[in-house]
This record gives structure tokens, sequence and C-alpha cells, in this order.
């Protein structure tokens, strides 16, 4: 297949080697197409070769990196999402496969227009495998790796159709889920990271410093585990309210195998592919301070809790320990260099069957 992934970061460049590793024709749109080998290498946590795949081209013309693709993976920010889709829907006429890696953030609703024009519209509900860009455009790690993908869809009856492309594009069983929705209520991200951060940083204030960068995962805390439980109940009250079926989405104390905030706690310790990874800091004064203009708030709060917290609002759910957290980060919401306020999720949906049938075209 004509295959083109949007983004060359860690999780684009090792979905392009996977790709092109079994003969699919691979484009990749990405800033700086000059960085690219056509060669990438995957590499395991001690660096040892893995596999390789040929890229075709890169390119950092949207146009030519789709013009040809019958399928698009996108592996960009949430907050990214609406300009990009904006630009996709100048360059895009016809109907394409269009996956969203993975599939939370709003994205449906950011890229609606392809929607309706007939593309396909589909999403991970977790990405397949943790990827650390060894040596940009050219070789990445490869570390914990899924045994399976859960993908939803919309229409929500190409999933078969796309789940078997999927299936021998990545080598790993497909499964199929209900609907796409239980992609955007996957309390992955959005509900892991923000409670971490709120937590670690809920106390702070402009002017204040940290004296080192803490291990965002290694270094986790009871506290965060209990506000991410009590987060994560909220998130199953909101799929118990809508009339989906929404089993799918799964509690993060059963994905983590712990029932309660002292095991939730070892065991995210404890993950090996998580080690070593550093909190969104950066140094200042001679300490360190959170970086807002992280991803981690970009995207896994204002496209992520965010759209958590709207569906719930949509669907009279109380969510007050996500309200929590998204009030304590509006308080930070601005660029740097002053005034600006930062963009973020709006649902734009009053009715509750609106919504619904988003989630049910089977056009």
């Amino acid at each position: 297949m004509n295959v083109s992934i949007i983004g060359g970061g860690n999780i684009g460049t090792l979905m392009a080697a996977d790709a092109a590793k079994i003969g699919n024709r691979v484009t990749i749109y990405t800033n700086n197409p000059s960085q690219w080998k056509s060669q990438i290498d995957v590499l395991d946590n001690e660096k040892n070769l893995m596999f390789s795949g040929k890229i075709y081209k890169a390119t950092s013309d949207l146009r030519e990196a789709v013009r040809e693709a019958q399928i698009i993976f996108i592996t960009y920010p949430a907050h990214t999402f609406e300009k990009l889709a904006e630009d996709l829907n100048r360059v895009i006429d016809d109907s394409r496969m269009i996956g969203i890696i993975p599939g939370s953030g709003g994205a449906e609703y950011a890229f609606r227009k392809l929607i309706e024009k007939g593309c396909i519209f589909f999403g991970f509900q977790r990405v397949h495998a943790i990827a650390r860009l060894e040596q940009k455009g050219s070789s990445v790690c490869m570390l914990g790796r899924k045994s399976d993908i859960s993908i939803g869809s919309i229409p929500d009856n190409k999933g078969s159709e796309i789940g078997a492309i999927i299936e021998e594009m990545f080598q790993l069983p497909c499964n199929v889920l209900p609907n796409y929705l239980c992609l955007t209520l996957t309390p992955s991200n959005p509900v892991l990271h923000t409670s971490r951060l709120y937590t670690m940083f809920k106390n702070y204030k402009k002017g204040m410093t940290y004296g080192k960068n803490f291990l965002f995962y290694e270094e986790w805390t009871k506290e965060a585990s209990d506000m991410l439980i009590a987060c994560d109940k909220e998130v199953q009250q909101i799929c118990e309210a809508i009339p989906l079926d929404l089993g799918a989405v799964k509690s993060l104390k059963e994905h983590y195998e712990s029932g309660d905030s002292r095991a939730m706690t070892e065991k995210i310790r404890g993950i090996q592919a998580f080690k070593g990874l550093l909190s969104p800091m950066v140094q200042k004064d001679g300490g360190y301070v959170p970086d807002f203009t992280s991803r981690y708030f970009t995207a896994d709060f204002s496209y992520g809790l965010k759209v958590l917290k709207d569906i719930g609002q949509l669907f009279d759910v109380r969510t007050p320990n996500l309200d929590t957290i998204w009030e304590w980060y509006l308080k930070f919401r601005t660029y740097e260099d002053g005034g600006e306020k930062r963009p973020y999720f709006r649902l734009n949906i009053e009715k509750k069957d609106e919504f619904v049938s988003l989630y049910k075209n089977n056009k």
C-alpha cells in the first residue's frame, strides 16, 4: 500500500519502519526531510538491531505527502489537530483512510469535515509500542511492544476492514472496538499524566524553583495514584451515562492490574519501558520549573482531560476531580512570553443525540 506517516517523532518513526519492512511504500511528512535516510533501523533497549525498513521518501510538502496515500497515519499531538485538519481538508478531495495514533484528544471533532467528505476515520486505543528516537531520521528504539492493537472507527462498520490492514502491517492481532468513542474516553495520558502533574506541581507559584527534575514514573507517588484512581472512576461513570457500547474503556485499575493506590504506585514505578523518563521541566534560575509548553500540558490537559470533562458535562455526570485538575491548569495556560491564551478543546455539541449519532455513522 501507499502509506503516509504525518510526524517524524518517536512513534511516527517506528510506525514508518514497521509499515516499510513488509514492502509498503512509505512517505514521511516532516519539517526536516533532509535529516531522513532511506532506511530506518529499529533497535531494542540494548541498541541491538531488530529490523529495518526502507522508506520511499520524506517531504515537507503536505500535498505531496498524501497525494498517493491510501492510508494516512497521524502521530501529531492533539493540540495541533485543528490546524492539521484544515491543511488536510485543502489537499484531500476524495475518500482516504485516516488514522490517529493514539486516537484520543477529540480528534473526531477536529477532523469532522474529512469524515463528512467520506474519509474512513480510525485510531489506535493505545500505541502499539513505546518508541524512543535514537537518531532522528534513521534509527529508533522499540520498547514494550504490545501483544495486540485495539482500534475504533467512524463509520463504526469499517472496523473489520481497517483491522485486517493493521494486522498485516504491524504483524499484531487487531481487536476491533464497537465505536470510536471507546478511544476518546480511554483514560490513558489524559488521566495518567494530568494526575501526576497536578499532584507534583499543585503548590507551584511563579518564581519558585525545584532542586531537580523528577523522574516522572520511577518517583511516582501514592498521592498521584489516589488522584488517578479518583479521576478514572469518574471516566467510568461517564461511560455508564452514554447509550453506546463502551465496555472496551477499561479502568486504569484493571489496565495496570492494581486494586488500590499502593499497588498502583508500585506498578507504575516498576514499568521497564518508563525507566529514566524525566518530567516536563526546564532549567531556570539555578533550579527547575514546569515546562508548560510541553505536550504533557498542551495536549494532555487541553485536548485530553478537557475532552473527558466536556463529555461528562454533556451527559450530566459530576466530575469533581477532573474539574479540580482542569481549574488548576487554567492558572498556567499562557505562553511564557505572556498574554496569549493557548487553545483548548471545545465540544461544540449541545445535544446528546447529536453526540451519539457521530459514533453510529454507518453510511
